[in-house]
């Protein structure tokens, strides 16, 4: 078997993969740059990195259009 991809990132991780302190990360979700977390099984917070590469390389948009990253 390969080496497996993380498909969801908790709000550390998806911090660590944009360079950013969580704090940083969590204004711009709030802010509406990165979209919201996904809830799994009800609780768990998780951001898809795929939708995380896709809004920073300007292949999808961002969850707020007028919001320059």
């Amino acid at each position: 078997m390969g080496k497996m991809e993380v498909m969801y990132a908790s709000e550390r991780s998806a911090a660590r993969l944009l360079d950013m302190r969580p704090a940083e990360f969590r204004a711009l979700v709030d802010a509406g740059a990165l979209p919201p977390p996904v809830k799994i099984a009800g609780k768990l917070e998780r951001w898809s990195v795929g939708d995380l590469d896709a809004i920073v390389r300007g292949i999808k948009p961002k969850p707020v259009e007028d919001f320059d990253l």
